[in-house]
């Protein structure tokens, strides 16, 4: 009885199945070499990206084969990462503090930031016709053909909309029309 049920346990369907160890050395085989380098390769890449969103890391992963083909994975750019890398190695050998060169990298990028909102503000400021006198003839040209195409695009949308509405209107109306001469019909 009690073979039985370690049998029936054996071969139940929840059962989970431990996978084994492997040995950490170089596969001989190439083409089991070059399966596991894609499937490893995949479960890296994921990894990356799963770290990024998770803990909204920056990260770059690159992987060269061994017939030299690049693959990467950056939730920025790499190169922005490694330029990152990059400058806190050397300010953390020189300063000693990575932290530091962390708070350095954030207030350039929130200058940058800075720089673009204010830009941003300005073009809406002139796109609704303020603050004008700065600019040039050229770029007062620019923003006109700008102004007019955004007019045509709204305008051309716009009577989309109303030849729709009218059109429903116009299949509602001989609806009702329709509706009225069956109930007229029935009434006589």
């Amino acid at each position: 009885m009690e073979f039985h049920n370690e049998q029936a346990r054996d071969l139940s369907p929840q059962r989970k199945i431990a996978r084994g160890k492997i040995e950490i050395k170089r596969i001989e085989n190439t083409t089991n070499r070059q399966v596991t380098f894609c499937k490893r390769r995949n479960g890296l890449l994921k990894k990356a990206y799963e770290l990024s969103v998770l803990c909204d890391a920056e990260v770059a992963l690159i992987v060269f084969s061994n017939r030299g083909r690049l693959y990467e994975y950056a939730n920025n750019s790499v190169k922005t990462t490694i330029e990152r890398y990059k400058k806190a190695s050397s300010d953390s050998s020189n300063n000693g503090s990575v932290a530091e060169a962390n708070t350095q990298y954030y207030q350039q990028e929130a200058s940058k930031l800075r720089a673009q909102i204010s830009n941003l503000q300005n073009h809406n400021r002139n796109m609704i016709g303020e603050s004008l006198g700065g600019l040039t003839l050229r770029e007062l040209k620019n923003l006109e053909t700008k102004v007019e195409r955004g007019i045509s695009r709204i305008r051309s949308k716009k009577n989309e909309l109303l030849f729709a509405e009218i059109e429903y209107m116009q299949k509602r109306e001989i609806d009702l029309h329709h509706n009225n001469q069956y109930l007229r019909a029935k009434v006589h």
